[in-house]
């Protein structure tokens, strides 16, 4: 791994110099290459023509945030750069959670340099700018906030309905036609480097019960129709359950997404190899069990708020549609929720 020291803008030490007596023609890189790209690390070559290549000490890498904006596609001179690195073999790898995150858009461009007795450093002009995106968290990433919603999941409580509340969508006095609830593209709620976010196809349901009724809460920030299906239907032998995510919304209350896909789905196909697979019967978060009888038993951990996510259609034909009777608690809506960055209970050291 190679360490990169950070430079403050205007800082003397650092002043570029554009015209330096024997050392005038270091070579520009050309062709910046980016490959191996995670959340929070990318590797990095380039070519140089041959004339000055071995004065060169340091390389000056310049890694911004693409703006919105068009921006120049050659950088100016006299640009402060942010990382420097010493001269070594191409390619090198840049790592740092602290100025990489996650599913974010980047411009990189390089300088060669030469550090002069005095402490400052003579340089080429800058390269052209590349652009690249950094990845999704991957299983690793995936697996350190899995530990840590266990560490706060909390008691399991039983539970016998999955259920999912809207505002229009759901009419009491709807047709006896077959009707189907749809998956949509899940928003952009949760982890910025989530896997699942603007990408999985699935309908959002409920699990959790309030404790002393053991039933459903009859507030939701989501509308005041509610339908309702018997768990076995959507968890059972056939399905298969993934590790989606673990994130807050500057509250004390923490949310954990959890994917069920029927297994050999499309959903299934999707969550294999990028989502941690769980356990049916033994994780900390949704489990069931089956009794003597051939029932199966369900429960959900008590301290977070589970999100499950089911990746198939649903017919309505399969539950009932009510109306509750609590309030619409709209503060508590994880619409394109963004996640507290500060928040140490939720957080690992590779961004948000």
């Amino acid at each position: 791994m190679l360490i990169f020291r950070m430079v403050r803008r205007n800082s003397p030490r650092y002043i570029i110099k554009s015209r330096i007596g024997d050392v005038d023609h270091l070579p520009v890189p050309q062709r910046i290459q980016i490959n191996d790209i995670t959340c929070d690390s990318f590797k990095i070559s380039w070519d140089m023509e041959s004339g000055g290549r071995d004065q060169i000490t340091h390389y000056f890498i310049d890694l911004n945030k693409k703006e919105d904006r068009s921006s120049h596609k050659v950088k100016h001179m006299d640009v402060p750069t942010k990382l420097v690195a010493k001269a070594v073999p191409l390619p090198m790898t840049v790592r740092g959670h602290w100025f990489l995150s996650p599913r974010t858009q980047y411009t990189v461009s390089v300088q060669t340099a030469v550090k002069q007795p005095d402490g400052e450093y003579v340089v080429s002009s800058w390269s052209e700018i590349t652009e690249f995106c950094t990845a999704d968290y991957s299983t690793v990433q995936l697996m350190q906030l899995l530990q840590k919603a266990e560490a706060i999941a909390g008691r399991m409580l039983p539970f016998t309905v999955f259920y999912r509340n809207q505002q229009e969508y759901f009419q009491p006095n709807r047709d006896a036609q077959r009707c189907q609830m749809l998956p949509s593209v899940k928003d952009n709620s949760g982890s910025h480097g989530s896997p699942i976010s603007n990408k999985l196809e699935g309908i959002f349901f409920s699990c959790n019960t309030e404790f002393n009724t053991g039933k459903p809460p009859q507030d939701s920030p989501y509308g005041p129709y509610r339908f309702q299906v018997q768990a076995d239907i959507l968890f059972n032998h056939n399905t298969n359950m993934y590790f989606g995510d673990f994130y807050c919304m500057y509250t004390s209350y923490h949310y954990v997404i959890l994917v069920l896909a029927p297994n050999g789905s499309k959903g299934d196909t999707f969550c294999k190899g990028r989502l941690p697979v769980l356990d049916r019967s033994n994780n900390g978060f949704l489990t069931f069990t089956k009794e003597d009888s051939g029932a199966l038993s369900f429960r959900h951990a008590q301290d977070v708020i589970l999100e499950v996510i089911y990746t198939e259609p649903v017919d309505l034909s399969l539950g009932t549609i009510s109306q509750i009777n609590g309030h619409q608690l709209m503060s508590l809506s994880t619409l394109n929720a963004k996640k507290d960055p500060s928040c140490k209970i939720c957080n690992i050291s590779v961004g948000r």
